[in-house]
């Protein structure tokens, strides 16, 4: 051991371990784990009583001479003096185990948080959403807040969360695009990260009612540009986050040298060629019908770099995406999928400028055109070719940092079950 220097730490006991006239305490603060040394011959009786008292996830203050030690957590310990108590808390703690069901993990979720484990994640997700804040700001985009108590429909109907609204039916996001394409007439490029919701009854790894959704329009953008957008946003959250987060990413085991590949340009698919290879891989789908997580992941799955799969059928794509003037029934938009078989982390395209085509795809859509008067305005008075897209910030977390299911990147999920919460 060499260096000392006195210091003042608070934190929670993470683990608590005695042996014999010393007590190790892990001490969970913002900055993670630290090791703390109680010894009962360097300190006094009350000080070693309190010590023997503490019960996991107690809130204390200790004091004492910062050391250099190889074998704790960072390198360093802290060889304790005295200790404050904030709380001695109850025992035994419900995550006390080492191991808990994700049933348990969710029903706990307000004490699952403070495991270093969802600490490590929440962090990369802050230094994520940093990056991606930090690159339109570069950029010259505009930050835009849409409202999330909307009057009409982004997506399908069936995918909407109603609210009553003074006696009025309201809907909560489903994404702030409709909202976005306004102030594009007035600052060009514009870009919002809000939660949209998705009444969807999907069970399913990647699949969450409430997300946030980081979206951006821009005019005079067509398609090809709007892909190498998306590419050198993707591209700058995942090398920043690399810069900024590496010992947390190998905390959580993320392979590095794999994230470091992500660059443009990304490799770029036609949906009729992802048709043609999945049929050749032996899946029953046919040309006009969506890709769904499965053909997704088949598509990716030996791949590093994300991909973008393009011209999807008009039929199966939103009433606002633009027709390929080149093939009436194709869109002009791409689906980015994640590498690894993650599968769809964004949707985007360039948006339909036509007056009368659009109403016939709203109308198609089951809404009313009425109520999207004030959209519709936007092509009566100085239309302009526009694109844009959304990006799923949890889909994006939940590749870069490999994990199982998407409830681990967002510390309070929203699902279709709802019975796994208590808050």
């Amino acid at each position: 051991m060499s260096h000392s220097e006195m210091t003042v730490i608070r934190g929670w006991v993470y683990k608590k371990r005695e042996h014999k006239s010393i007590i190790f305490i892990d001490l969970r603060t913002e900055k993670g784990i630290l090791q703390c040394v109680i010894n009962k011959n360097k300190v006094s009786p009350d000080v070693w009583n309190i010590a023997t008292k503490l019960t996991q996830e107690s809130c204390i203050e200790v004091n004492g001479s910062m050391v250099d030690q190889p074998r704790a957590p960072g390198g360093r310990e802290l060889q304790v003096s005295a200790i404050k108590v904030y709380q001695i808390a109850e025992s035994p703690y419900p995550l006390g185990k080492k191991e808990h069901s994700p049933d348990v993990l969710m029903r706990y979720r307000h004490l699952t948080m403070r495991s270093p484990r969802y600490q490590a994640i929440m962090k990369i997700r802050a230094i994520v959403m940093e990056a991606a804040r930090e690159f339109f700001i570069k950029n010259g985009w505009y930050e835009i807040s849409p409202p999330i108590l909307t009057f009409t429909a982004v997506e399908g109907g069936a995918t909407l969360f109603k609210v009553d609204y003074f006696g009025s039916e309201a809907y909560l996001s489903q994404s702030a695009q409709l909202y976005l394409e306004v102030m594009i007439f007035s600052l060009e490029k514009v870009w919002s990260l809000t939660p949209s919701f998705r009444a969807e009854k999907s069970r399913t790894p990647r699949h969450l009612t409430e997300y946030w959704h980081l979206e951006a329009e821009a005019a005079w953008m067509d398609m090809n540009q709007l892909m190498e957008l998306e590419e050198n946003l993707i591209t700058y959250m995942t090398q920043k986050t690399i810069e900024r987060g590496a010992d947390l990413l190998e905390f959580l085991g993320v392979n590095i040298d794999d994230l470091k590949k992500v660059r443009p340009p990304f490799k770029r698919m036609s949906y009729d060629k992802a048709i043609e290879i999945l049929q050749d891989m032996g899946f029953d789908i046919t040309w006009g019908e969506d890709l769904g997580a499965d053909e997704e992941r088949a598509l990716t799955q030996n791949s590093k770099v994300p991909l973008f799969v393009y011209g999807y059928p008009l039929e199966i794509k939103a009433f606002y995406v633009q027709a390929d003037p080149k093939n009436p029934k194709i869109g002009l938009t791409a689906d980015l999928l994640a590498p690894d078989g993650y599968g769809e982390i964004t949707t985007g395209g360039q948006r339909e400028v036509d007056i009368d085509r659009l109403v016939e795809r709203i109308r198609k859509e089951g809404f009313d055109p009425e109520s999207y008067w004030w959209y519709l305005d936007l092509r009566r008075y100085g239309s302009v070719y526009h694109s844009g897209f959304g990006l799923g910030i949890e889909r994006y977390l939940r590749w870069l940092l490999k994990l199982d299911h998407i409830r681990e990147t967002i510390p309070f999920p929203r699902m279709a079950r709802r019975e796994e919460y208590t808050l």
